[in-house]
């Protein structure tokens, strides 16, 4: 698929490229929700990483966005969870920002989802994330209950659908 100043590539979860933008969210998310969950036990805290993991089984598909210098600018998984399909670990660099990678990438997942079956897609952030919270209302995501396995240790979240 391609877009303008940019293509979508479907890569294998493990590709270096796709690693390395994780890293990227990783940090990113670190530091936007360190001050709210300071006060966790490391009981929660190592719960709410098991509930935030995504196991490469369950991965439906890593799509990277990239230039056309082959700079990688955004990385997405979809996966399944459970009976649900699920966006996860949508980032876009700094540098791509405002030109319509999220988006494209956004769109890319929901057209997957939807042509292998899925009745929705589901997604859940977090108030920090402000730009990503307007990016998913912006693609017609709508607000849901927050769902297993982000409950217990993430009941503030924001969570999304988009229903087909």
């Amino acid at each position: 698929m391609s877009e303008p100043g940019f293509r979508i590539e479907k890569v294998a979860v493990d590709d270096p490229r796709a690693v390395a933008l994780r890293r990227v969210l990783d940090a990113d998310l670190d530091e936007r929700y360190r001050d709210a969950d300071a006060d966790d036990t490391p009981e929660v805290a190592a719960k709410r990483e098991a509930a935030l993991a995504v196991h490469p089984e369950d991965v439906v598909a890593t799509l990277l966005a990239i230039d056309a210098d082959d700079t990688p600018l955004g990385h997405v998984i979809l996966r399944r969870l459970g009976e649900e399909w699920e966006l996860k670990r949508l980032i876009v660099a700094a540098s791509a920002r405002r030109r319509g990678v999220g988006t494209a990438l956004t769109e890319t997942v929901v057209d997957l989802a939807r042509r292998a079956g899925a009745r929705r897609v589901i997604l859940q952030s977090g108030r920090m994330q402000p730009e990503s919270l307007r990016m998913y209302a912006a693609a017609g995501f709508t607000p849901i209950p927050v769902y297993e396995p982000y409950i217990e240790t993430m009941p503030r979240s924001l969570c999304f659908e988009y229903v087909f």
